[in-house]
């Protein structure tokens, strides 16, 4: 008999190198060599059924609801745990596979309380939605069903653990894309449960995920919870406004209400995954003090007003002060569209003082905000990365998350920071110094060697180097870096739409925001801006602001706004407007709006359009948004650059960190994140050989003085911080004084 094999014949497919043949119901497709049975199934569309396994999570095959049968294996095997192998024939509906399927889930019923009518998982249930097709209508099981006490993990997931099938999704979110280790399996048999190991809540600043992969309603949105069911409500295609990496999401809305927040996927921007800042701020949309109504003060008095009204005293400001007389401040997470009009309002009324870079000390390089040098969506292949300034988990989380990734893959993660701060990756170097000596850690010569042999390395430039005295010669440093090492430079734009603002022209010809404001204007335009804790300089932005006329187009009639406007104009926040947002890599994406505009606020583009109409304007004579976003071209604007700070040669210097729940107006309106245990309100944190040199205590209270004003605030102390140094955290009222120059101690107190 002839041993040589059947040749193929011509009509047979060629298996890709790589790749094995195999047969799905019938259905013969390739798949990767080591991939799952569960993973070509989902690629050919035929649908397995599975709780514990997810696509961005490892296997872990616990929850063995997804059962089929192969053809020469005696028993049922997990589709997901199960890899492909050549001329595999599967079969997920066959009489085997469904009895399996069918007995996996009465055993899941066994211990689940059915009560779906109260569940707020309930019509979005991965549980419930898979019991209609392999349910029993009749349990056999009539013993008691467990009851599994809940536990309190923060005011951002609420917990039903009674209808926990331990699945270990979250488990393997927190440990695997978190990075923070801290949910996990207790006990053992039929007494596991899954929970903290401490009882502490949770701390990680993606902890909303655990949410989205939760199969049952064990894990849910709490300031949601009991608020509205999945059908009330109509999804809206929004973006994340709180950083510059402009994340994907679905607004929930029902009657015109903003209920809650939830990811869209897109792979290239934020996967499947969305942070805490993105998913609950849209609580801050309805604060007290949102601004619902035009304003004018009158004799020192402010009293509601029409649209007419306000916009006449606002024209006869502008007119009035034209010209270098004016200033215009915009806030970094403005629209590209009303960025697009303010720059034709500043040009039109003969100005070049306009900005965005409110946060910007230091802008003697004319610096603007550039696109990354790197696709986000690559930055887990990237095989060395340099953060220089930049408190990573907190500014981007989920660029954080891409480069735990990366640290997953094997690059080796090596930090320059004034403060030591928390990681959920090893750090193969770390050089903790003061701000103003970043600039030369960067051009130590182990640092440069530590890349030799790499093709891939990234260097991350965050807000502790962009914002501070030292800002150009740390932004110098790292091109030389950058231009020694072969890396690719990352710099992170200081504002949700800073790129966007840079490309339409929203940038001065004349004064910088740091220069209008120490030459103070006559009187100023201010966009989005809450005065009292947007500027880098607080003091010198309000006595600017005090001695001047000011007509504010704002979200918010907060104290700091009220005490310097003359005229507020109310527009409407980014989930109540269609607007463009330009994300850190440059990619322009589009909302819609969500909410209902509240009061008589409006949008700013319409604003902007009706004050112009009245000022006989030209470049505004579009109709409608279609026509303004017609009209939209990128403006090549060289900025002025700004004056080199002078740094003080007293005292401690000042590490100013942005807090997480405190980055803008929304975000600090956000009941439940200022509720959550990152939010750790206003403090100085010293070295403790600094704290002993000042005869400061943990827990004291200090009273620091800088160039721009002084400021009592409690003491943390920590070796954190690098030995000269303190660290203080922006967005606060309490520190809002001090500037970004360095701190003298006068006095404490226990």
């Amino acid at each position: 008999m002839s041993t040589t094999p059947d040749k193929p014949t011509e009509d047979a497919p060629v298996v890709p190198e790589g790749y094995v043949s195999i047969e799905i119901d019938g259905v013969a497709t390739f798949a990767p060599k080591g991939s799952m049975i569960i993973q070509a199934a989902d690629k050919i569309g035929i649908p397995i059924p599975r709780f514990c396994y997810h696509d961005k999570l490892s296997i872990a095959a616990n929850c063995r609801m997804c059962l089929v049968d192969v053809d020469k294996m005696g028993k049922p095997a997990p589709a997901c745990a199960t890899p492909v192998m050549d001329n595999m024939k599967v079969h997920t509906r066959s009489e085997k596979a469904l009895k399996s399927q069918r007995n996996v889930m009465e055993f899941l019923l066994i211990n689940h309380p059915l009560d779906c009518p109260v569940c707020d998982q309930g019509g979005e249930c991965e549980l419930q939605d898979l019991s209609l097709g392999y349910g029993r209508s009749v349990s056999r099981f009539n013993e008691r069903k467990r009851v599994v006490a809940d536990e309190d993990i923060g005011p951002l997931v609420a917990t039903e653990m009674t209808r926990c099938i331990h699945c270990t999704r979250c488990v393997r979110f927190t440990a695997e894309i978190a990075g923070t280790y801290e949910l996990g399996g207790m006990y053992r048999g039929e007494d596991l449960q899954i929970g903290t190991y401490d009882g502490k809540p949770l701390t990680t600043e993606l902890s909303g995920n655990v949410i989205d992969v939760c199969p049952v309603g064990a894990l849910t949105n709490k300031p949601f919870q009991f608020r509205a069911r999945a059908w009330e409500m109509v999804a809206r295609e929004s973006l994340g406004y709180h950083d510059a990496l402009g994340s994907n999401l679905f607004l929930h809305v029902r009657r015109g209400e903003v209920m809650r927040t939830v990811p869209r996927d897109n792979e290239m921007v934020n996967e499947c995954w969305l942070s805490d800042r993105d998913r609950y701020s849209h609580q801050g949309l309805y604060a007290a003090d949102r601004a619902i109504a035009p304003m004018l003060k009158e004799g020192g008095q402010w009293r509601e007003a029409t649209w007419e009204e306000a916009l006449a005293e606002a024209i006869r400001v502008l007119r009035d002060n034209a010209g270098d007389n004016l200033g215009v401040l915009v806030h970094p997470a403005t629209s590209n569209e009303e960025g697009a009009l303010l720059a034709r309002l500043a040009d039109a009324l003969g100005t070049g003082n306009l900005d965005h870079r409110l946060s910007q000390a230091d802008l003697s390089d004319a610096a603007v905000a550039q696109v990354f040098a790197a696709r986000v969506a690559d930055i887990g292949q990237a095989d060395a990365i340099v953060i220089v300034g930049c408190n990573l988990r907190h500014e981007l989380p989920l660029v954080n998350a891409r480069v735990r990734k990366a640290w997953q893959n094997g690059a080796k993660v090596h930090v320059v920071n004034p403060v030591d701060f928390e990681q959920t990756f090893d750090l193969t170097s770390k050089h903790i110094v003061a701000p103003s000596q970043m600039a030369a850690a960067l051009a130590d010569a182990g640092l440069r060697e530590a890349l030799n042999g790499t093709e891939n390395a990234l260097v991350f430039v965050g807000a502790l180097a962009e914002n501070g005295p030292h800002a150009a010669a740390i932004r110098a440093a790292v091109g030389d870096f950058a231009a020694a090492t072969g890396a690719s430079v990352c710099r992170i734009p200081q504002g949700a739409n800073a790129v966007g603002l840079s490309d339409h022209g929203v940038l001065p010809t004349s004064r910088d925001a740091m220069g209008m404001l120490a030459e103070a204007r006559a009187a100023y335009v201010l966009y989005g801006v809450e005065p009292g804790l947007d500027f880098a300089d607080t003091a010198t932005a309000m006595k600017a602001l005090s001695g001047a006329q000011v007509v504010a187009f704002s979200h918010f009639a907060c104290e700091s706004t009220l005490a310097v406007a003359d005229v507020i104009l109310p527009i409407g926040l980014l989930p109540e407007i269609d607007a463009t947002l330009t994300n850190l890599e440059g990619r322009e994406q589009i909302t819609v709006a969500g909410g209902k505009l509240p009061g008589q606020a409006q949008p700013g583009w319409r604003v902007l359009r009706a004050l112009a109409g009245d000022l006989a304007l030209a470049d505004f004579d579009f109709i409608d948004l279609a026509g303004l976003r017609a009209s939209l071209v990128k403006r090549d604007v060289t900025p002025v650059a700004g004056k080199s700070p002078a740094p003080g040669s007293d005292g401690l210097e000042l590490a100013v960190g942005t807090a997480i729940y405190r980055c803008d107006a929304v975000v600090r309106r956000a009941a439940a994140l200022q509720a959550h245990p990152l939010n750790v309100g206003p403090h100085v944190r010293l070295h403790p050989e600094d704290a002993r040199e000042l005869g400061l205590q943990d827990g004291a209270t200090g009273s620091f003085g800088s160039a721009a004003g002084t400021a009592s605030l409690p003491v943390l102390v920590t070796d954190m911080v690098a030995r000269g140094t303190a660290w203080i955290e922006s967005g606060h009222g309490a520190t809002a004084p001090l500037g970004s120059d360095r701190v003298t101690v006068g006095r404490a107190s226990a």
